[in-house]
């Protein structure tokens, strides 16, 4: 095997000047990042090394490479978080070579060849599509942390989830059905509803982008929850989008008592007035999964576990929305660069 692979690299931050400080218009991704040949990595003590089909491309990689991600790698760096693919070389009592695997890592997914730590490399279920899971990690892990972990979600619980046709809002949808829940799907537009409904969305609903769009959807959550069975209101909302939509909406939706997970907030980020939350008597908790995962290392492999069990018994199908050729990765990044991308985007390194 060759001593070379290729592998995107990031030469510099496409956001930020040479000190470090924003910029106000950003340099075009195109330009800061390029195909290269590397040195092929080396297996060593307690890793596994796996030769990558797919890699998942989703918005923090976009940031990460202008330099607005929490993570800033030293340059030049590979981008890449989630990958699936098939085992090369590996130092672990559960993985063999020839494994069909997901890996995830903190950068290097997209390379022909990626190391990762034994522990966040775990095997794919048979006759589960490899491209469908390249962006697993980022997409389900943290949507499962948010409904299982923070939410508390059971079977019959009512699941308000926004932001719903993006990559966490869909992995949200298809768990929290997976887990015996009702779901409301909430999107931006009429457009994005067909992916949350065919997820299994008990109702898709549309906030439109407006505090017209945000009240109508409030009413309709409403009647919907009480459709539903759920009168007082949601139990759970998982919100990705923030924003204006929070306070005029979600806080009214609901139930006393309930729990809001802040996910993401692709809409900004708006201030919380702490006198609502309390009149509502609601829980709002940020959720990081990583973070807990690294403290609890046994719950988040029961996680993982139950996630993959999901998999193989055909409660969750995760599907791909956009599949890229490895010469024309920049694609996918200029996808989120524009602010178009959605659900799974990902990468084809080598056919699998």
């Amino acid at each position: 095997m060759s001593d070379v692979i290729r592998a995107v690299r990031c030469h510099r931050y496409a956001g930020l000047d040479d000190r470090g400080r924003p910029i106000p218009t950003p340099v075009p991704l195109r330009d800061v990042l390029s195909l290269d040949e590397i040195p092929r990595p080396r297996n060593e003590p307690g890793q596994v090394l796996v030769r990558a089909h797919y890699a998942g491309v989703q918005y923090p990689d976009a940031l990460q490479a202008q330099g607005l991600y929490q993570h800033k790698p030293d340059l030049p760096y590979v981008p890449g978080m989630d990958v699936s693919g098939t085992v090369i070389e590996a130092d672990a009592d559960h993985l063999r070579a020839g494994d069909r695997v997901i890996a995830q890592m903190s950068i290097g997914g997209l390379a022909e060849v990626v190391r990762a730590p034994a522990a966040s490399v775990w095997r794919v279920p048979a006759g589960v599509d490899l491209a469908a899971c390249a962006n697993l990690g980022r997409n389900f892990f943290p949507a499962y942390h948010s409904l299982k972990i923070l939410g508390g979600v059971t079977a019959g619980s009512l699941v308000l989830v926004d932001g719903a046709s993006g990559g966490v809002g869909m992995a949200a949808v298809e768990l929290a059905k997976a887990m015996g829940a009702q779901v409301i799907a909430g999107v931006s537009t009429p457009e994005k509803r067909e992916p949350p409904a065919a997820g299994g969305a008990d109702r898709v609903l549309c906030y439109g982008a407006d505090r017209d769009g945000y009240r109508r959807f409030k009413n309709e959550v409403r009647e919907a929850s009480a459709e539903l069975g759920h009168p007082a209101g949601v139990d759970v909302v998982l919100d990705m989008v923030q924003g204006d939509l929070f306070e005029a909406a979600l806080l009214s939706v609901i139930r006393p008592r309930g729990r809001i997970c802040l996910v993401g907030f692709t809409a900004g980020q708006k201030p919380i007035r702490p006198g609502l939350v309390l009149i509502k008597q609601a829980v709002v908790m940020g959720s990081i999964w990583a973070g807990w995962a690294a403290e609890h290392p046994d719950g988040h492999q029961r996680n993982v576990a139950e996630i993959l069990g999901f998999l193989a018994n055909g409660a969750v199908r995760p599907r791909v929305d956009r599949l890229i050729p490895f010469e024309g990765f920049i694609e996918a990044f200029e996808l989120f660069e524009r602010n178009r991308g959605r659900g799974n985007t990902v990468v084809c390194v080598h056919e699998g």
